[in-house]
Parts: structure tokens; C-alpha cells; sequence
């Protein structure tokens, strides 16, 4: 019972192709966790609350945010995620096509943990998974207090 949970991914993505093609990749890259896909930010920050369900779920959680998205500004998504505890305490990577340097200078100010451009090449773009993966082996993510 106190062997630490395995954690959860929580991918927020509109765009179908985008997120299959992470998923293969990450599922590629020897990644075997959890991932929880919403199409929306509406309907993932409804899902993530006040952090109660995450806690709930019994496990650390790690968000893949897309900035790009039909409802609202993923911008507008990690700064909801990080002014609010125990939900601040998450890692979130964000992963968009997106690659203005005041756009990222932003997210990292407002706490994103790594920022992904997502490339047109897959090669560069499994390398990123890839990193992805080294990235959740090695990271000590908290969990949630109960």
C-alpha cells in the first residue's frame, strides 16, 4: 500500500490527429501509463476541480496541455492550474505547435515544467517523447495530500 502510485497523464488536446499520434508515440517510447484524454479545456478543468478527484484517483498526476484550443487559450488553462493548490503542484508539459518566444517565456513564467514545440517531423517529434518518458522515470511527482 505504500509503494508509490504509477502516474496518471492527463493529455489536453483538440485535435484528434495530434493526440493518436502522442499517444503511439508515447506508447512507443515504452511509456505504459494511464493517459486521460480531454478534447477540451472546459471539460478538463472540470475534471480537475479543486484536485479532490486527483487525489481521489490515488495517484501523482502529470498534464500534457496543448496552448491551441477550440474553447479557450491553453495559456488561459495553466494559469487556472497553478494559482490554485493542490493543483499547482502538478507538472504540467506543454506540447503545441506553437513556438512564439513570448508565448513560451509566459507558460514557463506561469509555471509549466517543459515546453514542447510539436514538429512536423515525426522523428523529432518521437525524440521529444522520448525525453518525455526520461522526464516522467526520473521526476518525484508529489502526490496529492489526503
Amino acid at each position: 500500500m505504500g509503494d508509490p502510485q504509477p502516474v496518471t497523464i492527463i493529455m489536453i488536446e483538440d485535435d484528434p490527429g495530434h493526440a493518436r499520434l502522442i499517444e503511439k508515440s508515447i506508447r512507443r517510447a515504452g511509456i505504459a501509463n494511464g493517459i486521460t484524454h480531454f478534447d477540451n479545456g472546459t471539460a478538463a478543468l472540470e475534471f480537475l476541480g479543486d484536485g479532490t478527484v486527483l487525489r481521489d484517483q490515488g495517484g501523482p498526476v502529470l498534464i500534457l496541455l496543448d496552448l491551441n484550443l477550440t474553447d479557450m487559450n491553453g495559456v488561459d488553462i495553466l494559469a487556472r492550474i497553478k494559482e490554485r493548490p493542490p493543483l499547482s503542484l502538478m507538472p504540467v508539459i506543454v506540447l503545441t505547435t506553437t513556438d512564439d518566444k513570448q508565448e513560451v517565456a509566459r507558460c514557463y513564467e506561469l509555471g509549466c515544467n517543459v515546453y514542447i514545440t510539436k514538429p512536423l517531423n515525426y522523428d523529432s517529434f518521437s525524440d521529444a517523447i522520448r525525453q518525455l518518458g526520461l522526464f516522467l522515470s526520473v521526476m518525484q511527482l508529489p502526490v496529492l495530500p489526503a
